[in-house]
């Protein structure tokens, strides 16, 4: 049994926008008129930061496999993998229910 398969699913997201983020001006100092596309760079982080933990989940079950195959693994070594791994994905849920309740406040302001 996997040790993430006990957490719970948590609700789908809606789709990331796909393509530029936002039009740019040509007087716009954020982009340039050329390129018509502004780099958003926190989404560009929280990209990354998943494709991290993606990352590290995948090791930790290909140490997992190697082991459960007979190969020549240290046990603690693969341990620490699925343990790094499982607080990565749970900082990341953690992280994730952060921004959708400050998203949710965003929406109830008055304006």
């Amino acid at each position: 049994m996997h040790p993430l398969s006990s957490l719970p699913a948590f609700p789908s997201l809606p789709p990331l926008p796909q393509g530029p983020t936002a039009p740019v001006s040509p007087r716009s100092p954020a982009g340039t008129a050329a390129s018509g596309t502004v780099s958003n760079p926190f989404l560009d982080l929280v990209a990354g930061k998943v494709q991290e933990v993606n990352a590290g989940q995948q090791h930790a079950d290909q140490l997992v496999h190697r082991m459960l195959t007979g190969d020549d693994v240290n046990q603690a070594e693969v341990l620490t993998a699925v343990q790094k791994a499982d607080l990565s994905f749970r900082m990341m849920l953690q992280m994730r229910n952060k921004l959708m309740d400050a998203y949710r406040e965003i929406q109830q302001i008055q304006i």
